[in-house]
Parts: structure tokens; C-alpha cells; sequence
């Protein structure tokens, strides 16, 4: 999926995500793990936001999405902030890199967004060919009491200067799937063009992508709740997974 019109209105759809804040956790998830970040990857990096914080803080980082819309996006904006990105148009299942990293990211649920629990295994283990010994990858993930009581069977209403919006969730039963439908309504003079877009998320229970990491050859170093250090809760929305390459 390319995500066309997703693209073009992801950052206003976004701007309440703290980017900034978001790579000084990641920082200080690394200083925790005493892993310097080396060369790292930024998977599904999106539009680009978090590469532009993580170069801000010296980290020598590149990114890869599926969406070649996305990606002009990125670099868009890295061309207006001075810098000059690596962008590789790869799914995450399939990513094939010039060589090994020091570190993985994957951020934004972006997991979330392979619905096969085969593709998760993919990618886990294209992480793992890709890493180098003793690297670390990092991944946040929605839990499935996010997907069922805070994101399903929900409407909202994005009514912003750029773009009119209507997203709508439907939960499916048993899966921890959301089907996520968004109408995007874009002024054009004394009108509107409407554009569309569908996809599904699904959230795995932490114990399976656990599993899927160990078969990947990946050991689990770490799950946190999003944002912080201590462990998740039943009702935990989001974690953070550290997941170490033995070398």
C-alpha cells in the first residue's frame, strides 16, 4: 500500500505528536541499553519527521517506507532543513540494505500496520540479517486493549485549516484488527475534493512478537510502556520493544 493521499496530509494529521520528544526517548532508551546508535535505520520512517530530530542529535540515520509518496514528502523536507537523506522505497518483509547497521527503528505503530503475523516474522528477520552484532532494533507497537477500547468502533473529525477529515475505525473480534477509514475533504475554491483511503492495523499480543523476535534470531532486551521505563500494564495503549542482535 502506497498510502497516496495518506501522504499528503499525514503531517497535519500528526502535528500533535511531539517528534522531538520522541527522539530524546529513543536517545535515552539507547543510553540505557549502553548501545550507541552507530548507523541506523529509520523503518516506515514516513515523511521523514523523526530522521530530521535524530539528525539534529547527531545520529547518522537514513529511512525506508513502502510509500513512494511518503518518501518525496521526506525529501521535501529534508532539502528545506539542509539535509540530505538515503530514502529506500522497500517494504519493511522485504527491506534489502547495502550493508549492515548499527541500529533499527520502528516507530508510530508502524508494526501495527503488518496484519500477517508472517510478515512481522519477515521482517524480524530481515532485521536480524541487517543488524550487526550487537546491534539493537527498537520497535513500538499499539496492544491489543489499545485497538479494542481506545481505537475501535470509533469516528473523529479532523476540522483543520489544510484538510477536513473523518476517520472511522470498526474493530473486528478476536484478531485485535482495526479497519481504519479515512475522507479527506481539501477546499478548492468555493468546493471540495474528496480522496480516500483504507487499511487495517492489528495488534499482537506481547508474548507472540516476543516469540517472533527469538525465531529471528533476536534477543528480547526490554519491553516498556511507550514514553517511559517501567513495565506494561493490562491497560497499557502502546510498548516499547528493545530487541538485541548477539554478537
Amino acid at each position: 500500500m502506497s498510502y497516496l493521499a495518506f501522504a499528503r496530509y499525514y503531517d497535519c494529521l500528526t502535528r500533535n505528536v511531539d517528534y522531538a520528544a520522541r527522539a530524546d526517548y529513543l536517545c535515552a532508551v539507547m543510553e540505557r541499553l549502553r548501545h550507541r546508535p552507530g548507523l541506523t535505520l529509520d523503518l516506515a520512517c514516513g515523511t521523514g519527521s523523526l530522521m530530521l530530530e535524530l539528525a539534529g542529535r547527531g545520529i547518522d540515520v537514513f529511512g525506508l517506507d513502502a510509500s513512494p509518496e511518503m518518501l518525496s514528502v521526506a525529501q521535501r523536507k529534508a532539502a528545506a532543513a539542509g539535509r540530505d537523506f538515503l530514502l529506500i522505497c522497500q517494504k519493511m518483509q522485504e527491506m534489502d540494505l547495502f550493508g549492515p547497521v548499527d541500529t533499527m527503528l520502528c516507530m508510530l505503530d508502524s508494526i501495527n500496520h503488518l496484519t500477517a503475523a508472517a510478515d512481522v516474522r519477515r521482517t524480524f528477520r530481515r532485521a536480524a540479517l541487517f543488524l550487526n552484532p550487537g546491534g539493537y532494533l527498537l520497535f513500538d507497537a499499539n496492544t491489543r486493549y489499545k485497538h479494542r477500547f481506545v481505537l475501535g468502533n470509533r469516528t473523529y473529525v479532523y476540522d483543520m485549516e489544510d484538510v477536513y477529515c473523518v476517520w472511522q475505525n470498526a474493530c473486528a473480534e478476536g484478531d485485535g484488527r482495526v479497519a481504519i477509514s479515512l475522507d479527506f475533504f481539501e477546499r478548492r475554491g468555493s468546493g471540495y475534493v474528496r480522496s480516500f483511503e483504507h487499511f487495517y492495523e492489528r495488534a499482537y499480543a506481547i508474548r507472540a512478537l516476543l516469540n517472533m523476535l527469538r525465531g529471528a534470531g533476536l534477543e528480547p532486551a526490554a519491553v516498556w510502556r511507550d514514553g517511559t521505563f517501567r513495565a506494561p500494564g493490562p491497560q497499557t495503549e502502546r510498548i516499547l520493544v528493545a530487541a538485541r542482535k548477539p554478537g
